[in-house]
């Protein structure tokens, strides 16, 4: 088995040794005022976020839906910078682990070594660039080894058996599995067994924990996967309630989702 880096510890450790699957929860950077955005932090902690997921703003996020799509805008539009996404990362590592999710245009324009210095300073327990260019990857791992800061890969799919093995051996914390062939905010059937054999072809070749999330829209649809992964994300039904301003709706999804992953009889969240 391969990544056992002790830079993955504390982020590999927040999906490891739990009764059940762990929830991570995506919000995006900007979306609100800073004051609103530390209040959602603080239910989203409450009603069962055990991982929070902070999206750094871009223009063209190719691999996001048009939910998250027009949240990023929103907070473009805000004019949210790297400062402040390192103020919500700070603010929500109070609550509990945090992974930074990024495109590659925000490492090349910041500096990967600087974002990944910054992120790791502000208390990030990890930072997944969705789009990772194959050319820039061992640059990437560069500036992520040299901060000490967990690195989890998005693993496409239709991955072949052989790119599976260096892929995955770049990456700490987790290797995030898609759900659905889609982007973000898909809510069509998604293929229970095919992604059962896709998670175990990655444990075949790491023994890091694995994640799933685009496509997973009910709890329902969280349970029946539960049993494959180690951790399940949910984002574009939560940044479509806190987006038009209902934050109620948004804990009672986080609630329902919590719920959903955890055993019948065990009425406690972790975290």
């Amino acid at each position: 088995m391969l990544n056992a880096s002790p830079i993955s510890d504390e982020l590999a450790s927040a999906l490891r040794n739990r009764r059940y699957p762990a929830l991570g929860v995506f919000l995006p950077a900007g979306l609100t005022s800073s004051r609103t955005e530390r209040r959602t932090l603080d239910a989203l902690s409450r009603q069962g976020a055990d991982v929070i997921e902070v999206g750094i703003p871009v223009a063209d996020p190719v691999l996001d839906g048009p939910v998250i799509t027009a949240a990023y805008r929103r907070g473009l539009d805000r004019g949210t910078t790297l400062p402040d996404v390192l103020r919500t990362v700070e603010y929500a590592a109070s609550k509990g682990p945090v992974v930074v999710m990024a495109y590659w245009e925000t490492a090349a324009q910041y500096g990967p070594a600087r974002l990944a210095r910054e992120l790791q300073a502000a208390g990030a327990s990890g930072v997944m660039i969705a789009d990772l260019p194959a050319a820039q990857a061992s640059t990437w791992n560069r500036a992520v080894a040299d901060a000490a800061l967990p690195a989890p890969r998005l693993v496409p799919r239709d991955t072949r058996q052989k790119q599976l093995f260096p892929l995955c051996t770049a990456a700490s914390g987790w290797l995030y599995a898609p759900a659905a062939h889609s982007r973000t905010g898909y809510q069509g059937p998604v293929d229970v067994e095919a992604l059962a054999e896709f998670t175990q072809r990655l444990r075949s070749v790491s023994s890091l924990p694995v994640v799933s999330g685009v496509g997973i829209s009910t709890p329902e649809l969280a349970q029946h996967i539960a049993p494959l992964v180690d951790g399940v994300v949910i984002g574009t039904p939560v940044v479509r309630a806190l987006a038009s301003g209902n934050r109620h709706e948004a804990e009672v999804l986080v609630s329902g989702f919590a719920a959903a992953l955890r055993p019948a009889t065990d009425g406690t969240v972790d975290g």
